[in-house]
C-alpha cells in the first residue's frame, strides 16, 4: 500500500470533496479519483459513498479511518526520527526502573546543558532487560546495578544503603533504627522490582515476623506515595527517600546496592563518539 494513497484518502475525508481534496494534495481530480479507486481495490472494500453534493464514508471507510491516520502518523514520526538522527548524535540510554527519578532527571538535565546538540533516547528496564539490550546493541549505555563487572564493560559510580520508610506521623518515625519486632503489627508495601526483595522477606521470617502485606507494586513512585499516605511502610534504596516520608535503619539489615554505568558492547558510530565520551565523563563526575 503506497503512502500517497492514504494521503489522498485522508484529504477526501477532511475536505468532504474529491475536488477540494485534489487541490489539497496538489494533483488533478482524475489522478486523485484513480488513487482512491486503487486503494479500494487493494483493500477489497468501498471506502466512500458519492453523491452530487458530498462524499460520505462507508462503514468500511469509517473502520479504516483511524488505522489510516495511525499509519500515516507513524510514517511521519519515522521520517522525523531519521531527520533528527542525521542532524544530531543519538545516545540510547537504559535506566534501571528502581533508580531515583530525581537523580536521573537531574543527571540528564545537566548533561543536556553540557551537550545541547546530542539527542538522548531513554529506555526503562529491569537489570536483566538492560543487560539483554546491551547485548543486542539496542542500547549504548545503561545505568544499572553494578556487581563487579570488568572495567571494559562498566564504571562503578557509588553505593547506597537500603532503609525502611514510614509516614512522617508514624510512632516510630522519630527513631533512627528499628527492628523486625517493632514492625510486627504494621502494614507492609511490597516493591515488586526491589533488588533485595528476597532478602527483605527473609529478614522478617527469620525473626518470626509475618508483616501484613497490603499493597504490591512495580512502581516505586507509587510505593513511596502510598507510604506517605499512611498505607504502610516499605524498604527502599536511600535515594528514593523524599520529604514526604521518614527513613529508619533496620537493625541487622545491612544490604546496600552499587550502581554502575554500563558501556557499549561494540564500537559506536563515528558521529556519536564525541557525545558518548562526554556522557561517560559527565556521569562519572555527577552521579555521586
Amino acid at each position: 500500500m503506497d503512502i500517497y494513497l492514504l494521503r489522498y484518502f485522508l484529504a477526501v475525508v477532511e475536505t468532504g470533496s474529491f475536488t477540494r481534496a485534489a487541490d489539497r494534495a496538489f494533483v488533478t481530480q482524475p489522478t486523485l479519483s484513480a488513487g482512491i479507486k486503487k486503494l479500494e481495490q487493494q483493500l477489497g472494500h468501498t471506502l466512500f459513498e458519492r453523491t452530487n453534493r458530498r462524499v460520505f464514508l462507508t462503514d468500511a471507510g469509517t473502520r479504516f479511518l483511524p488505522r489510516a491516520k495511525a499509519i500515516l502518523h507513524e510514517c511521519n514520526m519515522a521520517q522525523q526520527a531519521l531527520d533528527e538522527a542525521g542532524n544530531s548524535p543519538l545516545l540510547r540510554i537504559g535506566v534501571l526502573t528502581t533508580l531515583s527519578n530525581r537523580k536521573v532527571g537531574s543527571l540528564l538535565a545537566s548533561f543536556r546543558e553540557k551537550a545541547p546538540h546530542a539527542a538522548v533516547e531513554i529506555v526503562d528496564g529491569t537489570e536483566q532487560e538492560l543487560e539483554n539490550r546491551l547485548e543486542d546493541r539496542s542500547l549504548d549505555f545503561a545505568l544499572s546495578v553494578y556487581r563487579g563487572e570488568p572495567e571494559d564493560r562498566s564504571i562503578p559510580l557509588g553505593s547506597e544503603p537500603y532503609v525502611f520508610i514510614l509516614p512522617t506521623d508514624h510512632p516510630l518515625a522519630g527513631r533512627t533504627r528499628v527492628g523486625a519486632q517493632d514492625l510486627a503489627e504494621d502494614y507492609m508495601i511490597v516493591r515488586s522490582r526491589c533488588e533485595v526483595l528476597s532478602e527483605t522477606s527473609r529478614y522478617f521470617t527469620d525473626r518470626n515476623v509475618r508483616p501484613r502485606l497490603v499493597y504490591r507494586t512495580p512502581n516505586d513512585s507509587r510505593a513511596v506515595a502510598m507510604v506517605a499516605a499512611g498505607v504502610g511502610g516499605t524498604v527502599v534504596p536511600q535515594s528514593l527517600v523524599d520529604e514526604r516520608v521518614r527513613a529508619v535503619k533496620l537493625t541487622g539489615f545491612e544490604h546496600e546496592r552499587r550502581i554502575g554505568l554500563f558501556l557499549p558492547r561494540s564500537d559506536l558510530p563515528t558521529e556519536t563518539l564525541s557525545a558518548a565520551e562526554a556522557f561517560k565523563s559527565h556521569v562519572r563526575d555527577k552521579w555521586a
